[in-house]
């Protein structure tokens, strides 16, 4: 019997499987990529007898290979908090899925294990900024005011790593990064034992974001705001960041950040207002390659000649 762990490389995947694997361990080949990378179940070659654990991912990008993974007879068990689509039936899945604009897969995976690792789903949720939910959690934990800035740190540091057109953008590749952080039951130990590699995370945000706070938005209006940022790796491993702060800075807006690509098209990030967390995964639906959440989605390759037509239906989305 083989096993694999299929996740997300930002935050909230590392996170949720980092709780996952200190609960249940086992052995297993990893499957991940750059944060955008979400056609993660076409490299998985199970059988029956085969267990695959999918943890943020969306089911909707991946049910052609979900539905040829449940067809060869193998169990899989799918978290995530992306739109599904249709989802399969089978006996052979097991999924906790749910679309609330609150919730991420580490939250989810977290109530799924009855807090047995709370602090790692407090750093992932952070990752995905949702503070007030990351906060809440954090509650009955037992976890000073320094030590949950710590966790917020760290969680924005892993999910800054996840951006990037490929891997060698990133400072860690995610599988790396999951197994240098998952030996750790607390959080707050990498922090302090994994100096060295915490602090490359760290340096690296910073640096990046100082690139980032120069650059004036395109066009604002009340209700939204366009920003672009050049082809650069450090521009794109600060648009998710990027994008995140914004949204906190301005929360009765709308946010979209572009980032030039190098074949001419645009790689976009949508966050809907703070205090409005709606619409962002409908809007990206309308284009080839987008996808997301209600709070925050993505396109993956905007065309150049399509981006007067997503100006207007970012704008018109939050009039």
């Amino acid at each position: 019997m083989a096993n694999f762990d299929v996740f997300n490389g930002d935050a909230d995947g590392i996170c949720a499987l980092t709780q996952l694997r200190l609960a249940e361990p086992r052995e297993a080949t990893l499957i991940t990529g750059v944060k955008r990378d979400i056609n993660l179940l076409k490299r998985v070659d199970a059988n029956s007898g085969d267990q695959v654990t999918v943890l943020d991912i969306s089911m909707d990008k991946n049910h052609a290979d979900l539905t040829r993974l449940l067809a060869a007879g193998t169990d899989v068990f799918y978290v995530d908090h992306h739109f599904p689509g249709e989802i399969p039936e089978s006996p052979k899945l097991t999924t906790i899925i749910n679309e609330a604009p609150d919730v991420c897969t580490s939250l989810l995976v977290n109530t799924h294990l009855k807090g047995a690792h709370t602090a790692w789903a407090v750093v992932g949720a952070y990752g995905d900024n949702l503070n007030k939910s990351a906060q809440g959690l954090a509650k009955n934990t037992g976890l000073n005011g320094a030590q949950l800035e710590q966790l917020k740190n760290l969680g924005i540091y892993i999910n800054y790593n996840g951006y990037g057109s490929d891997l060698d953008d990133l400072h860690f590749t995610p599988d790396e990064l999951y197994q240098r952080v998952s030996t750790y039951t607390n959080p707050l130990d990498f922090i302090r034992d994994s100096r060295e590699h915490f602090e490359k995370l760290e340096n690296g945000y910073h640096s990046d974001m100082s690139s980032a706070k120069n650059i004036e938005p395109e066009k604002t209006t009340a209700q939204t705001a366009i920003f672009t940022l050049p082809d650069q790796p450090w521009a794109r491993r600060v648009s998710g960041v990027f994008s995140n702060d914004l949204t906190n800075d301005h929360p009765n807006r709308a946010h979209a950040v572009l980032t030039e690509k190098s074949n001419g098209s645009y790689l976009v990030s949508v966050r809907a207002p703070l205090n409005n967390k709606i619409g962002a995964a409908d809007l990206c639906r309308k284009f080839p390659t987008g996808g997301g959440r209600e709070a925050a989605a993505g396109i993956n390759d905007l065309p150049a000649h399509r981006l007067n037509d997503f100006i207007k239906a970012f704008e018109e989305s939050y009039a």
